[in-house]
């Protein structure tokens, strides 16, 4: 018959701080001294469980002597195997014979014996170590052999004497001493990942990132980066704040590209909470020439912005305040004639009014442009403006809702260093504007049917002087300003004189979670106005026809486009956007369709797709791919593929990609990557990987 027994050792130990619970078969005690127990063992003790055969307690030695198999787990989740063992009662300190340790079960440790000390260290004796599957006396895919491990329980840290790595039994790399993370460990400072990248200018090269731990809330990474054509040092810095945090990247290299071998880039980019709603962002990036960052693969931006920016949201107001530096890395564009500083702040609160809202704002902005330029190309431009607008929303009986809007803003421009305008002009711009809206319903078994047909009526005049259009320069037509008072992104282009809008919108909201929405529209202007480019959509009296809809299916799927035509529905602008992920498939594709419009810089039509995706083959195969593709000069932009295979202890990334357009700065190239991970040594574990199995 079996016993269960609550066994208390501390009469047997009395350096023991916590009681030990041994569960056993049979126990007997023999001359007071010593404790055997026999027989489908369990003891628990602060966390830890063991199991095992027999186990015997020496009360004059305060020890334990245990025979196998056995079986013994730690409360932060390490596994301990072995075929005998001497311990003490709390089970932290002894010996361990023909042993295994198996941490976060990902990594395996195997060893002739293992030293438990101050229930922290464990020291391993001829040890071999893998997170692969281990099938008898066939060595794994890989491993690493070492004379002595260390493993630090406390501090996550595996410390290796004598290793060898071994890939198939194959003896690759000595390293006489090394130092790894274990499983459990989320930040630590060592070797990151390696990775072997190639490109046609600067040839094969290797990546060696190195991680620097700088306390909780900092660290560093620093990447030598080594090839033919360059030496290169990357380093990124980041700090978490208690409101806020700081990323700083950059990259100084000595190459061979360029006359001036030294070149460089930093990018810098921050978020502050500043209390009392504010919120404080900046962001700074600078680069020592225009090609740099696409020869390096850091960026494929054509312009810098170095940003600050104070922001404060509440119910009733906000405030918004940011300056900008940009710099430009097109060839047919200079830095001076952007504007490369643009400034600009803005308030406004709302208040109840009249049954409606009433909307207090001030605003002002600045742009600047250095050298000595005259014209467009140097002209320096200040506004402030104040404005008031108040709102009102009524519903009828029959449904109908009815908004009404009246505006009124007022600006004040200063103009330096401009040839058709005056230094000092003055405006003052009032909007009226009413909005009829006729919600539709009706419910099916399947769904639920939304039509709403709607009408916006406006009227607005400019009183004062004709100013410069800075912030206006390409306005455009969708769902979202159909009804709106003006297409106008920005304060300094206006819309005049009488209008109105007509919209038809549909949408279907499905039982099973699918929605469709499809909207038409069209505005009729009393006269045309010359702000607006031949690809807004708004050029004459009656605008382009808009469409514009979306699809959305519980399977993943979304499908998002808009359209405008003209009359004879030739097409002006076409987008279109899928997405559609699933387990196994994550695909992004997108196409736009532009005629040229040289008032906005497009000399020719733009028509060009791309896609982007991942598809996963099975558990252990993946395929990755993106491409942009010219359609007018039928050639390709930009292509990418990439090939992950990956098991229970590996992973090997292979990627390839071509960029086919150049300038007088940059080359079509061509960069190849190569990485190569083992499972086991860091937190972030890759669930679902495919586990190899034992054939005879």
């Amino acid at each position: 018959m079996r016993w269960l027994l609550l066994f208390l050792l501390l009469p047997f130990a009395a350096v023991a701080q916590t009681p030990a619970t041994l569960i056993a078969d049979s126990v007997t005690v023999e001359g007071g001294e010593r404790l055997i127990a026999r027989g489908n063992i369990e003891v628990f003790a602060d966390g830890t469980r063991m199991s095992a055969a027999q186990i015997t307690y020496d009360r004059p030695s305060d020890r334990l002597t245990i025979a196998g198999p056995i079986f013994i787990t730690t409360p932060d989740g390490a596994i301990l195997t072995a075929d005998r063992a001497t311990l003490d009662p709390r089970l932290e300190n002894g010996v361990l014979l023909g042993a295994r340790l198996v941490l976060n079960q990902q990594l395996q440790l195997a060893a002739n014996q293992i030293d438990r000390a101050e229930g922290r260290y464990s020291q391993l004796y001829k040890t071999a170590v893998t997170s692969c599957h281990v099938c008898g006396g066939k060595a794994p895919l890989w491993e690493i052999r070492a004379r002595r491990i260390v493993h630090d329980e406390d501090a996550g840290q595996l410390y290796f004497t004598g290793a060898q790595f071994r890939v198939a039994g194959v003896p690759l790399v000595y390293l006489p001493r090394v130092r790894l993370p274990d499983p459990t460990v989320d930040r630590a400072t060592g070797l990151l990942i390696p990775r072997i990248r190639s490109t046609d200018r600067l040839g094969v090269g290797l990546k060696l990132p190195y991680f620097i731990t700088l306390g909780d809330h900092r660290d560093v990474l620093l990447t030598p980066y080594i090839s033919p054509n360059t030496r290169t040092l990357e380093a990124r810095y980041r700090q978490a704040f208690l409101r806020g945090d700081i990323s700083i990247s950059a990259a100084v290299s000595d190459d061979t590209l360029t006359a001036d071998n030294q070149r460089g880039y930093i990018f810098a980019e921050g978020t502050f909470d500043l209390g009392g709603g504010y919120t404080l962002n900046f962001d700074a990036e600078a680069t020592t020439d225009d090609a740099y960052l696409l020869d390096y693969g850091y960026s494929d931006k054509d312009r810098l912005d170095t940003a600050i920016s104070l922001t404060r949201v509440t119910d009733n107001t906000l405030l918004n305040a940011s300056f900008t530096y940009y710099q430009t890395l097109r060839d047919d564009e200079l830095n001076r004639t952007l504007p490369p500083i643009v400034a600009d702040v803005t308030y406004d609160r709302r208040f109840a009014a009249l049954g409606g809202t009433l909307t207090l704002g001030a605003s002002g902005d600045a742009i600047i442009r250095y050298g000595d330029a005259t014209g467009d190309d140097g002209r320096d431009v200040t506004r402030l403006g104040a404005s008031a607008a108040w709102d009102r929303t009524w519903v009828a009986s029959s449904g109908l809702l009815t908004t009404a809007t009246a505006d009124l803003r007022a600006d004040w421009y200063q103009v330096n260093d401009a040839v058709a305008f005056a230094q000092d002009l003055t405006r003052a711009v009032p909007t009226l504007g009413v909005t009829f809206r006729y919600p539709l319903s009706k419910q099916t078994a399947n769904a639920s049917h939304l039509l709403e047909p709607a009408v916006a009526l406006a009227w607005s005049d400019l009183y004062g002087d004709a100013v410069p259009n800075e912030d206006s320069t390409r306005p455009e037509f969708d769902t979202a300003n159909l009804l709106s008072l003006t297409r106008f992104p920005g304060d300094d282009a206006v819309e005049t004189g009488g209008r109105g809008a007509l919209g038809l919108t549909y949408t279907r909201v499905g039982r099973g979670g699918s929605h469709t929405s499809l909207t038409f529209g069209r505005i009729f202007r009393q006269d045309a106005l010359p702000g607006f480019t031949v690809t807004s959509g708004n050029r004459d009296t009656r605008s382009d026809w808009l469409v514009a809809g979306h699809v959305l299916l519980p399977q993943g799927l979304r499908i998002a486009g808009r359209s405008l035509f003209a009359d004879d529905f030739q097409p002006v602008l076409a987008q279109a956007l899928v997405d559609w992920q699933t387990e196994t498939l994550n695909l992004g594709a997108a196409y736009i369709y532009q005629i040229a419009d040289g008032e906005v810089g497009r000399s020719d039509t733009v028509s060009e797709w791309s896609v982007d995706g991942t598809v996963r083959l099975s558990p252990a195969w993946a395929v990755s791919f993106d491409a942009r593709y010219d359609i007018i000069a039928d050639a390709p932009a930009t292509a990418g593929l990439g090939v992950e295979w990956r098991n229970e202890c590996v992973t090997v990334d292979l990627s390839v990609s071509r960029r086919y357009t150049s300038s007088t700065t940059v080359d079509p190239s061509t960069d190849y990557g190569l990485s190569v991970s083992l499972a086991g040594f860091s937190a972030a574990s890759v669930t679902g990987r495919p586990t190899a199995r034992c054939t005879q």
